[in-house]
């Protein structure tokens, strides 16, 4: 692949690229925020929505639905919202994304349970993840490119990194409202205040921070300069499937397969594993532990966007590959092998894994809309990083695969690897972005 042309452009007023960091931040504060909503604030209250008479196994395939049918919509929101993104605006395609989210979260809020409608309970609540989904995966397919449209050259690591820090953090806000939550209302069996009503609250307010950002866009976030004096592709999907758009798409699409592959262990699989024979910490002592483990990679984040910025994106991606495959996945062995080690080894163990899988995702947001021209970056950044989670949302499969022929605590480690090799790969295989044109041929 031929490196990039490099040439700087007049950036947009200072004031007009933070207005639209900022909201770019809010809008991936609010997409994982409602990510995480199942995992946290409702896996205590799951009793609400499932059969009494439904097995351990039946139980966590339900869960693992719920997940999956949110990252699933994703892709389909990419789809839908990019090809808008990239003929009507970044801004008005923000604006239809963020309170269509908003609406399919408080309707969850609003959801009666397994007693009240049976199956159909988890039937409705898999289809409104479905569809928030959808709306989700439009939120940041529009607001990331604009805002790294408005930023200067010099600064896009930086930014994008502070973008990117609204992923841990709203992970850390769902542990601990749920924390709080739990202090106050224990969950306890069907009828206790938590399951019955207690989980609403933070899906309340998930829906309402959708509805604040959406003030806050309509309000503060201008149009991207660089949009708005590009020549609109009449059909972005099939431009960015056409030569010289597609081995780009193909490269982030490997690339960030390998971070979603090494994500998934990490995320939704660790914290059953912290509380079970692994960690052996109560569901208190975990939320603790991630909470505070994801409160610290937000700073590491916005570090990996300025070491890129610095040492270049391809570099740092390869290094990241490395580190990946073979530092966090030593770790995440360890952590197995010293089971178990007592909630302070934990805790470290835990947040280095953490740290080390995860803290590099702050050059996702600058790496990828750098490697797409103007009329397809939305369709590309989006369908490249939602389509790349679809293999990766099926971990637990894999996990039970793999659980026939090692013990189950250890899968994971065999994802972590993957995902790094792949995202050494992918790495390797893109050129320097660290400079590119982002207002060159809209192509």
């Amino acid at each position: 692949m031929g490196e990039p042309v490099t040439v700087h452009r007049r950036a947009a007023t200072p004031s007009r690229a933070r207005s639209a960091v900022i909201g770019a931040w809010l809008a991936f504060y609010v997409d994982l925020f409602d990510i995480y909503l199942p995992i946290v604030a409702l896996a205590p209250a799951m009793a609400y929505f499932l059969s009494p008479t439904l097995g351990t196994g039946a139980t966590a395939l339900a869960t693992g639905a719920i997940f999956a049918a949110t990252l699933l919509g994703r892709p389909v929101g990419a789809f839908i919202f990019g090809r808008f993104a990239d003929t009507v605006g970044r801004r008005r395609t923000t604006l239809v994304a963020v309170t269509g989210a908003g609406v399919a979260t408080l309707l969850m809020a609003l959801l009666p349970g397994y007693q009240a409608w049976n199956a159909f309970a988890l039937v409705a609540f898999v289809a409104l993840r479905f569809v928030g989904g959808i709306f989700l995966g439009g939120e940041y397919t529009a607001a990331n490119p604009l805002a790294m449209e408005s930023s200067p050259p010099g600064k896009r690591g930086f930014y994008g990194g502070l973008i990117n820090s609204g992923f841990p953090l709203a992970n850390a806000s769902v542990s601990l409202i749920t924390l709080l939550l739990l202090t106050v209302l224990p969950a306890g069996d069907l009828d206790s205040a938590y399951v019955q009503w207690g989980w609403r609250i933070p899906f309340v307010f998930g829906a309402l921070l959708s509805f604040g950002l959406v003030l806050y866009y309509r309000k503060s976030v201008a149009e991207s300069e660089i949009f708005t004096k590009a020549t609109t592709v009449k059909a972005p999907i099939r431009t960015l499937f056409s030569r010289p758009n597609l081995p780009s798409f193909l490269q982030v699409l490997l690339l960030m397969t390998g971070f979603w592959l090494s994500l998934q262990p990490v995320t939704a699989a660790l914290p059953a594993l912290l509380r079970g024979e692994v960690g052996g910490l109560s569901d208190t002592e975990t939320t603790l532990v991630l909470a505070v483990s994801f409160i610290l990679l937000a700073p590491a984040q916005i570090a990996s966007g300025v070491i890129s910025q610095r040492i270049g994106r391809r570099r740092f991606l390869v290094a990241t590959g490395v580190l990946i495959a073979v530092v966090a996945a030593a770790v995440h062995v360890v952590l197995v092998q010293l089971a178990p080690a007592g909630f302070v080894a934990t805790f470290v163990l835990t947040a280095l894994l953490i740290l080390l899988v995860i803290g590099p995702w702050g050059v996702l947001p600058s790496y990828i809309n750098e490697r797409f021209r103007t009329g397809v970056r939305a369709s590309g950044y989006g369908l490249a990083y939602s389509l790349a989670v679809v293999l990766p949302s099926f971990y637990a499969f894999y996990q039970a695969g793999l659980a026939t022929v090692l013990p189950f605590a250890y899968t994971g480690v065999v994802l972590v690897v993957a995902g790094g090799l792949l995202v050494l790969i992918g790495g390797a295989w893109g050129p320097e972005t660290r400079d590119v044109d982002m207002g060159g041929s809209t192509d």
